[in-house]
């Protein structure tokens, strides 16, 4: 446990129970974490003919990854206890996934995941930890199983926030079951409260698809993004 208080503090987290807040060492280990995720994508996922690292891989994710996180900080809708509607911040996360296949899209998920963490943690315990900012932003990556496919990014962009829901439902469950209302199933009030903000932001976002001048910007930013892959 001393170990464990290298990088985290625990604190009282106003309600009655208790959080866990990155130390500095705490902020320097995800950083780095990070940063060899980003360097792990672009070295196992960006390989070149000639074995040398995608540097444009590495440096479309990051950038991606930065808009994702400027984009969760616009909040348009904002949940009691956790969880908000932003301006398209999936999106950026499942274009990785989308241009460069499923395990770019996850490693980059990931590196979001522990960004958001790092920014905003709101932790109890080790196992939600790994539930609420590991698995399910991870799962945003699974927008890389419509790579290379017709509609590929409507339908990787489905199956990302679907994987997205899955574990906030989980977490839900297991984690914050106890704030259940009264005579409701606690799957059916974490599927509601869950799935309430990630339709929002997905309907938002298939409306913002339909826009011609958008998919053409897209279709070029991709061109670019794999150019030489």
């Amino acid at each position: 446990m001393e170990f464990l208080s290298m990088f985290a503090n625990k604190v009282d987290d106003g309600y009655g129970g208790f959080i866990y807040v990155p130390t500095t060492a705490g902020y320097a280990a995800l950083v780095a974490i990070i940063l060899l995720l980003l360097i792990g994508a672009g070295a196992i996922y960006g390989y070149r003919n000639k074995g040398r690292v995608d540097i444009r891989q590495m440096a479309v994710t990051s950038l991606l990854i930065a808009l994702a996180f400027a984009a969760s900080n616009v909040k348009l809708w904002r949940m009691p206890m956790g969880g908000s509607v932003t301006l398209f911040s999936m999106l950026f996360i499942c274009l990785i996934g989308y241009w460069y296949g499923l395990g770019a899209g996850m490693m980059g998920g990931l590196a979001y995941g522990l960004l958001q963490m790092a920014i905003d943690p709101y932790v109890i315990s080790l196992p939600q930890l790994l539930v609420d900012y590991v698995l399910a932003f991870t799962a945003l990556g699974l927008s890389g199983l419509g790579c290379g496919k017709k509609h590929g990014l409507v339908l990787g962009y489905v199956a990302g926030v679907l994987g997205r829901l899955c574990f906030a439902v989980l977490s839900g469950l297991i984690f914050f079951a106890a704030y259940t209302p009264e005579n409701m199933s606690p799957f059916i009030y974490s599927l509601g409260y869950n799935g309430a903000y990630l339709a929002a932001e997905g309907a938002m976002t298939a409306v913002l698809l339909l826009v011609p001048q958008v998919r053409a910007g897209l279709d070029y930013g991709k061109r670019l993004a794999v150019r030489g892959h």
